[in-house]
């Protein structure tokens, strides 16, 4: 689980919840953006696997803009439904920009709220600020949302070595209405796995819980097929930006513990990691996608323990 924008006291019970062994999830911690603790946690330096593998603190959670529904996300051009507005900006570029730099410095990852092709644009341009000041080959900074992006800035993701993280379901949940917030024509940007994935991005997906539910089967079953739970549309929102099944299990598994620096340990059933899966009572690979989301979960197993089996 990787928890966005964790203050003090937040991680004060994950770690009381670890040294008492009653911490059964794996939690990625994303610090706050809080000048103190920042500045505390930045002095540190980064922690990793606590509590036998449970508690990882070296990322820092920032906010760009606002939601696309609210019409806060912050765009390039006006909103077709509101020609007065353009959304609005959470963060001045410059605090995201300095406190990518100082965790740059500090060796923590920055993930940024990013939902509107402008808030992208300024996320993307003081990350490359901030890198351009302190280089760094391995950084792994992060724009967490990415759901409208300009053409232009696709191929700028993979040039910075830049992760895309994005909630397949929030495609699902926002294409009745989208089109009337944006129109037509930035729609060919929205929700665009596919044009994120051929310009050499992996995408680390989820669930946005608690905006959206927290099952991992509906963005699964959203990130193939581009439907909602009623089939609906029939050949799918933008079907050409659609995942193929095998991309959609990495976005699920391997791409997020790629994103947390997890890899070596999480993210693939493999020799040496973390004994850490599911049992589902159907291949999710091969049956028909109109019956992914009746899949059901048999048992769950953290390190080779079951923490939950259905009854």
């Amino acid at each position: 689980m990787h928890d966005a924008g964790v203050g003090r006291g937040g991680l004060e019970a994950y770690d009381a919840l670890g040294r008492t062994g009653t911490l059964t999830l794996r939690v990625y911690a994303m610090l706050a953006d809080d000048s103190a603790l920042l500045a505390e946690r930045f002095r540190a330096g980064p922690q990793s696997a606590l509590h036998d593998g449970r508690l990882w603190i070296r990322a820092v959670k920032l906010y760009a803009d606002g939601a696309l529904g609210s019409r806060g996300a912050a765009l390039l051009d006006p909103y077709a439904d509101d020609p007065a507005n353009r959304g609005l900006l959470v963060s001045p570029p410059a605090h995201i920009r300095d406190v990518a730099e100082r965790a740059l410095a500090s060796g923590f990852q920055v993930c940024s709220h990013a939902i509107g092709d402008r808030g992208n644009r300024i996320v993307l341009d003081a990350y490359e600020a901030a890198l351009t000041a302190r280089p760094a080959a391995d950084h792994r900074f992060r724009v967490e949302h990415a759901q409208l992006l300009h053409p232009d800035d696709v191929p700028r993701f993979t040039r910075l070595g830049v992760i895309p993280s994005m909630q397949a379901s929030h495609q699902t949940s926002d294409m009745y209405w989208a089109g009337n917030r944006v129109g037509a024509s930035r729609l060919l940007g929205a929700y665009a796995w596919r044009s994120l994935l051929d310009a050499g991005s992996i995408i680390p997906n989820g669930s946005d819980f608690p905006v959206e539910a927290v099952n991992p089967l509906i963005s699964f079953h959203a990130a193939v097929s581009r439907q909602d739970a009623n089939s609906w549309p029939a050949a799918g929102w933008f079907p050409e930006q659609r995942m193929t099944r095998d991309e959609a299990l990495r976005s699920m598994t391997l791409w997020p513990a790629m994103a947390g620096f997890q890899e070596s340990d999480l993210g693939s059933l493999s020799p040496g990691k973390h004994a850490d899966f599911v049992v589902l009572d159907q291949d999710i690979m091969r049956v028909p996608a109109e019956l992914i989301l009746s899949t059901k979960v048999l048992a769950t197993y953290v390190s080779g323990r079951a923490v939950y089996e259905r009854r």
